[in-house]
């Protein structure tokens, strides 16, 4: 299975989430979708398999992901100026048109609240990410 994890600014939350998976699923291809170069080198350095950046390179993969991929990020990805501006209305439209499956980390950055999710630390979120993904591949397994 592969993951698309897509990040902008200082790629804190994307490298957060590609050091989780890591450790816990390291068989999974992780791709690194930054909209700057400082986030894909942080998610890489956190140990993604593979890194792109801009907005070329989310709208192509994002486009082009296949039923089992799955996007993961802060909810901010799905949002034209997300992320204090670093995601186009092309970017978002792709995250979101895309038939891959998204697993989106809240945040209040983004100025968004999704009503009934609690506020939690960032760590409880990606517990949370990450049982979900594990469920993902043993389903795709299952097929």
């Amino acid at each position: 299975m592969r993951v698309i994890v897509v990040d902008g600014q200082g790629g804190g939350i994307g490298k957060a989430v590609v050091t989780q998976l890591r450790r816990v699923l390291p068989e999974l291809t992780i791709l690194a979708l930054g909209s700057n170069s400082i986030a894909t080198a942080a998610m890489m350095k956190a140990g993604a398999s593979a890194g792109a950046t801009g907005e070329h390179a989310v709208v192509y993969n994002c486009t082009w992901a296949e039923r089992n991929d799955v996007i993961v990020g802060a909810q901010g990805i799905c949002l034209a100026g997300g992320m204090l501006g670093e995601i186009s209305a092309e970017m978002a439209a792709a995250v979101a048109e895309s038939r891959a499956k998204k697993l989106l980390v809240p945040t209040s950055a983004c100025g968004v609240c999704v009503l009934g999710v609690r506020e939690a630390p960032l760590g409880e979120y990606l517990a949370e990410l990450t049982e979900r993904l594990r469920a993902e591949v043993e389903n795709q397994s299952e097929i």
